[in-house]
């Protein structure tokens, strides 16, 4: 990785995009690499709208705003396309990784995306089946992981684990980390 790589994230409140960037950017300074992970949103509330963003570079990263031209955009709640231009500012050879059932071509056609690679993957259904509880998130960085090959799959699950062993049951962690190896194995793209 020689430039810095951006990425924003775009969910509700409660769908864990918070917690996705700042886990990601864990990772990666876990790995050597500098990174930041921070949310954007108006008044918080379960549902709203809601933004997330990481830079993550080999060398010190001394910009500290908001993304605007993301090379990467994670989509947690694809009803958000209903109203948003998630494509906004990503460059022609950005890449969009969204949470649907639906295929990469479908995705396409119905938001009428030119350009950019786009990736899919039910992500919502992959943690129901793991570990029974909507919430995207952890798969979503691992198909992120997957998608840019920007840090090691297991850097990413060992973190997650560290982090959440105290305020998890078994059950449920490890749940993430099957979730986390099936999103890396299913997302799909063009």
């Amino acid at each position: 990785m020689s430039e810095m790589l951006e990425v924003r994230w775009h969910g509700r409140g409660g769908q864990g995009a918070k917690t996705a960037s700042v886990l990601f950017a864990e990772a990666a300074i876990e790995e050597g690499k500098h990174a930041q992970g921070f949310p954007d949103y108006g008044p918080e509330r379960m549902g709203a709208p809601m933004r997330g963003f990481n830079r993550i570079s080999e060398e010190p990263i001394l910009v500290h705003c908001a993304i605007s031209h993301p090379k990467v955009v994670v989509v947690l709640d694809p009803t958000l396309m209903e109203t948003l231009d998630v494509s906004e500012g990503v460059p022609e050879d950005g890449i969009i990784i969204i949470n649907t059932p639906k295929s990469p071509s479908e995705i396409r056609e119905k938001y009428g995306i030119k350009g950019r690679k786009i990736y899919t993957l039910n992500a919502t259904q992959i943690a129901l089946d793991e570990f029974g509880r909507p919430i995207p998130n952890t798969v979503m960085v691992g198909a992120l992981v997957a998608v840019t090959q920007t840090l090691n799959l297991e850097t990413f699950k060992n973190g997650f684990r560290e982090k959440f062993a105290k305020k998890l049951t078994s059950k449920i962690l490890e749940g993430n980390m099957k979730a986390i190896d099936r999103a890396a194995k299913e997302v799909k793209s063009e």
